[in-house]
């Protein structure tokens, strides 16, 4: 419930626009194509798959969605601060993922 929770204050901050990008995944979306709209597409239709809790800047999550295109995408962003904070963003690719919620092997 607390995925829930968490999945609806940062879809409250997409409508709200409330939002920063870092230099990072700005770097990122525009290395892979990746437009802000297909960001806050995926923020809206996605899922949290892993959450940090204790990380280092502090708590954050990692969504997994997809764009109007049916494009996967993962953000890693904030979970508990007044903005929304996209730490970084990529499309989840093997070998790291076997499917867009599964990691691979770590060999």
């Amino acid at each position: 419930m607390a995925d829930e929770t968490t999945l609806q204050r940062l879809r409250d901050q997409v409508e709200r626009e409330a939002l920063r990008i870092t230099q990072h995944a700005q770097e990122e979306m525009t290395e892979e194509d990746i437009g802000l709209d297909d960001v806050l597409d995926a923020i809206r239709s996605g899922s949290i798959i892993e959450d940090y809790p204790e990380h280092r800047r502090g708590a954050c999550c990692l969504v997994c969605g997809y764009n109007r295109r049916r494009r996967p995408l993962h953000i890693v962003c904030t979970t508990a601060q007044p903005l929304l904070i996209l730490i970084t963003v990529y499309e989840p690719k093997p070998p790291k993922w076997v499917t867009p919620t599964r990691r691979g092997s770590k060999a």
